[in-house]
């Protein structure tokens, strides 16, 4: 009988031992993370070939041990094209899936209906795609270009190469629109306009009318903003209405090798492209890359820039977890600024005050080949600036002298009403309003060109002085003319124009930028 509470005792370590080896022989939790890209409709010629790209970078890290000793393990989801889709999915994902990132999106407008989720539950999204700026979000690391580092050289080069009579088009979306805007605030700079702007909805194949536009408008180039399979349909309607690379030059911002498999290199051959990687980088690095790739996935596949991007975005996020030392979203944040990679096309590097990539801008004409040849190069990366100033001083510029034109008309009608009165306390409140105004627009513009706390607080200082003289010349309203108040309306709608362009600058330099520190801190 004594012997039996040894025997248990045996019993008892040899299953508690057992348990212990076996737990110890259980492999590491995988470390999930998010795909998200159009797998179908009209984005899939572009978005299906980020996905391999991404799916080869967690295999080459799962290959040299995973992160933290972890292996990778991919969650994939269809955006379909579809911009609700993408914002569904991303939700599933982060709050479904527990993944520790997302790799994903490409048009704007996937990228705009996913930003609230990824708000909603301060996650990471990790963007591979070039786009319009106006952007800085603490919730998204950009590996795509910023507009300095692809569209605004592509239009000085453009302007240097063939000319300033440009004829701009693009898809009906948030990308090609504010993509325009930035390209004719560059032409003003040269005094110049577009000869022509017109838009189709993403996926359409109908050009033939854009075509004959440009055709009779005879454009020194024509800068491209089509996205996905409409490309085909536009080049088509080049190629049948007898325009070629000689007679008419097309600069493309979101056409890479990989569309040119679909559009056919006999409608592109000739015609130039803006990114920051092209398969013909002759380095040991991108020979290596490009081999592996169609060693993964055929020898007719190609690499392009945001199948670089969407690759080498996979190793920094590896490197910012191993930093990190953990898969929690504000470390591996933290951990990703700053960051530099040795991607395929040259060095990168993650901005630590707006988590944009640093990236080499390089132009390239379309060879027989379906390969580029760069024809320019910045040779060194580019800083991103993905707010360009010159947007909110165009606004302030057209805002502010609506509202000179129509207080100096208010001030006109008074003068002659008051010439034989003594009473000119309106006069002066009118020439106060003007006065102040004018400095209120030069302390803006101080604000924009030099994101410094002072000059805020200068401006801020300068506007509510203009408001205080706006609000005494408010109350006066019963003693003006028809006249003098048909122009404070127009005024009055300047004016609140005007302050929503102030509010989007201080969003745009100030907050963002208050809320990258705070992250970091």
């Amino acid at each position: 009988m004594h012997g039996l509470p040894f025997i248990a005792s045996i019993i008892v370590v040899l299953t508690t031992t057992a348990r212990i080896s076996v737990a110890a022989e259980q492999p590491p939790a995988p470390i999930r993370v998010g795909i998200l890209h159009s797998l179908s409709g009209t984005m899939a010629i572009s978005e299906q070939s980020l996905v391999d790209a991404i799916r080869m970078a967690i295999d080459e890290v799962n290959q040299r041990g995973g992160v933290l000793g972890r292996p990778l393990e991919p969650i994939a989801e269809n955006g379909k094209s579809d911009w609700p889709t993408f914002a569904r999915s991303a939700e599933k994902l982060i709050v479904e899936d527990k993944v520790a990132s997302v790799f994903g999106c490409w048009t704007s407008a996937s990228r705009k209906a996913v930003l609230p989720v990824f708000r909603k539950h301060n996650h990471l999204l990790w963007y591979p795609v070039q786009y319009e700026g106006q952007e800085s979000c603490p919730n998204i690391i950009y590996t795509g270009a910023a507009p300095n580092q692809q569209i605004t050289p592509a239009v000085e080069w453009c302007r240097r190469a063939f000319g300033t009579k440009m004829f701009l088009v693009g898809s009906d979306y948030i990308f090609p629109r504010t993509a325009n805007e930035i390209i004719k605030l560059r032409l003003a700079e040269f005094g110049a306009t577009p000869v022509g702007e017109e838009y189709q909805p993403l996926g359409s194949q109908d050009f033939d009318k854009i075509v004959a536009q440009i055709k009779d408008s005879k454009p020194d180039v024509v800068l491209n903003t089509i996205n996905g399979d409409s490309n085909r349909g536009f080049f088509q309607a080049l190629s049948a209405a007898g325009i070629d690379h000689r007679q008419t030059p097309v600069m493309s911002f979101s056409i890479a090798e990989d569309e040119l498999r679909y559009i056919g290199v006999e409608l592109t051959v000739g015609h130039y492209c803006s990114w920051n990687y092209f398969q013909s980088i002759d380095t040991p690095a991108n020979r290596r890359f490009v081999r592996d790739f169609q060693a993964r996935y055929g020898k007719d596949r190609v690499t392009d820039d945001p199948i670089e991007a969407a690759y080498f975005q996979v190793h920094l996020f590896a490197r910012a977890v191993e930093s990190a030392g953990s898969t929690d979203v504000e470390a591996i944040r933290r951990a990703a600024r700053g960051l530099i990679f040795a991607a395929p096309g040259g060095l990168v590097r993650i901005d630590p005050r707006n988590q944009h990539t640093w990236k080499v801008s390089r132009i390239g004409r379309v060879q027989r080949n379906g390969q580029f040849k760069i024809v320019w190069s910045s040779e060194d990366p580019l800083p991103p600036r993905p707010y360009l100033p010159e947007t909110f001083l165009a606004a302030a510029e057209e805002h502010g002298t609506i509202m000179f034109a129509n207080i100096s008309d208010m001030i006109d009608l008074e003068v002659m009403e008051t010439v034989n009165s003594e009473d000119k306390q309106l006069l002066a409140t009118m020439a106060d309003v003007i006065g102040f105004l004018g400095d209120a627009r030069t302390k803006f513009r101080s604000a924009v060109l030099t994101t410094q706390p002072k000059n805020k607080v200068d401006f801020e200082q300068a506007w509510n002085a203009f408001e205080r003289q706006w609000t005494m010349l408010s109350e006066r309203q019963e003693e003006l003319t028809d006249g003098q108040r048909a122009a404070f309306e127009r005024f009055g709608r300047a004016r609140e124009a005007f302050r929503e362009n102030v509010k989007a600058m201080f969003t745009a330099l100030f907050e963002a930028q208050q809320e990258i520190i705070e992250v970091t801190q």
